[in-house]
């Protein structure tokens, strides 16, 4: 029997829930064949199967934890499966050894595919590489390799792929349509039973939900969070968007708040180097990172997700509103990588997208900070004396006290704020 056991899929996981289950006891699977869809407290993983040969038992149900290193199922091997064959019987054996009367035994024929495909030497090709070959029925055995090292890329499958389809006969006549069908008699009416008495629904958290339910625990016991609260005039960002839209729809970018908050949020931690930091508990020491890595908190079916936009402050401010377009899109689908969801060093919530005017954001942990921009709303301020109507934002900066008093947390609201209500200093590294 061969084991296949949770493997490593990065970013320090030592544990995935397995969401869905796409092969059972009994199948026959190719190699590649998408297996078994997991999740870590990042992202949902699709694992295909190592090997090409017969389930033979799945050890970890849906929804049931694993540990790395655990035992997922269990393939019969290729030496046994054409032992069984050979051995001449009425039944098929079970892993107890006792004869199944209800399963006839398999012929030799069948086993000996299963037994030579798993003794194929396997392709060098990403996991996305692998499922897009088997839905488009590939052998990547069959695709030339375009790099040195013999490793097949997507460009490769589908160059073969669009080569088959030109070699492909021409498509069989097509049939003559039938006629329309006639309408289904009417079933009788039924009288209607009594409705049953409401019981209430008990629903277990699993999934997205689970993860999000220990990561705000952890972060809320572990974190003395402290929350600053201040308003930002963006009538200066109203008008800059408004100047910059029909320029970024040339270039085929939709531009939002987001991608400009997010530029003019950059020189505010470079200036504020602490907030763009970690808390190591074990070592009691402040991590500061060089890099830049925003995370986004985005909304998706199943719950709030911290999708990151990496090296933000290399980007310009289109490569930013594209890149946002793709998570938000990833995160609607759950298709986002781990390198997509993981590593932030400062978390960006915009409450106003999801319809609120503000609200107390929760530290992203390890961070030391998050903040949340409201919606922007016409409100009476007064400047020079006068009552004047001008586009507000509300603003909520959570840090981790241990690390960042209040007066620094002031000193970096001001600054954002500044930024933002001047935000024409920054033009020529937006575009």
């Amino acid at each position: 029997m061969n084991e296949f056991r949770l493997p490593d899929l990065g970013e320090g996981m030592q544990e995935a829930e397995v969401r869905r289950w796409l092969i059972k006891p009994g199948d026959s699977v190719k190699l590649d064949q998408p297996m078994v869809e997991v999740e870590t407290d990042k992202a949902v993983v699709e694992i295909p199967s190592p090997i090409a040969g017969r389930v033979a038992d799945i050890r970890v149900a849906e929804g049931q934890v694993a540990k790395l290193g655990e035992v997922l199922v269990i393939f019969e091997s290729a030496d046994s499966s054409a032992t069984t064959a050979s051995r001449p019987s009425n039944g098929a054996t079970r892993q107890d050894g006792a004869a199944d009367p209800t399963k006839a035994a398999p012929a030799q024929s069948a086993s000996a595919p299963v037994a030579s495909t798993m003794t194929k030497q396997r392709v060098l090709a990403a996991p996305a590489v692998r499922k897009r070959a088997f839905e488009l029925g590939i052998d990547l055995a069959d695709v030339p390799a375009s790099q040195p090292n013999g490793r097949v890329t997507l460009d490769d499958v589908l160059a073969y792929a669009e080569r088959a389809k030109q070699a492909a006969a021409s498509p069989a006549p097509r049939e003559k349509a039938a006629g329309p069908a006639a309408p289904p008699e009417p079933a009788p009416a039924q009288p209607a039973a009594p409705a049953p008495a409401a019981q209430p629904e008990r629903q277990p958290l699993t999934g997205l939900r689970r993860r999000i339910a220990e990561h705000m625990e952890r972060s809320w016991r572990t974190v003395p969070h402290a929350t600053a609260f201040d308003e930002l005039d963006g009538s200066e960002l109203v008008a800059l968007r408004q100047a910059l839209r029909a320029t970024a729809q040339q270039r085929g970018a939709r531009l939002t708040y987001m991608p400009l908050l997010v530029k003019l949020l950059i020189p505010a931690l470079k200036e504020f180097p602490v907030f763009n930091a970690s808390f190591d508990e074990e070592q009691r020491a402040i991590v500061y990172k060089k890099d830049y890595h925003i995370g986004i908190a985005t909304d998706s079916p199943e719950g709030l997700m911290v999708t990151v936009l990496r090296n933000a402050d290399q980007l310009t401010l289109l490569q930013i509103a594209a890149q946002l377009e793709h998570l938000i899109e990833g995160a609607q689908k759950r298709s986002l990588s781990l390198q997509e969801v993981s590593g932030s060093t400062f978390t960006l919530n915009n409450v106003g997208s999801f319809g609120g005017s503000s609200g107390t954001p929760i530290i992203n942990y390890p961070e030391v900070a998050i903040l949340a921009v409201g919606r922007l709303q016409e409100k009476a301020v007064v400047r020079n004396g006068a009552i004047v109507a001008r586009t507000m934002m509300p603003l909520a900066l959570s840090f981790d006290h241990r690390v960042i008093d209040g007066a620094l947390a002031g000193r970096f609201l001001a600054r954002f704020k500044e930024l933002v209500e001047h935000p024409q200093q920054l033009m020529l590294d937006m575009i």
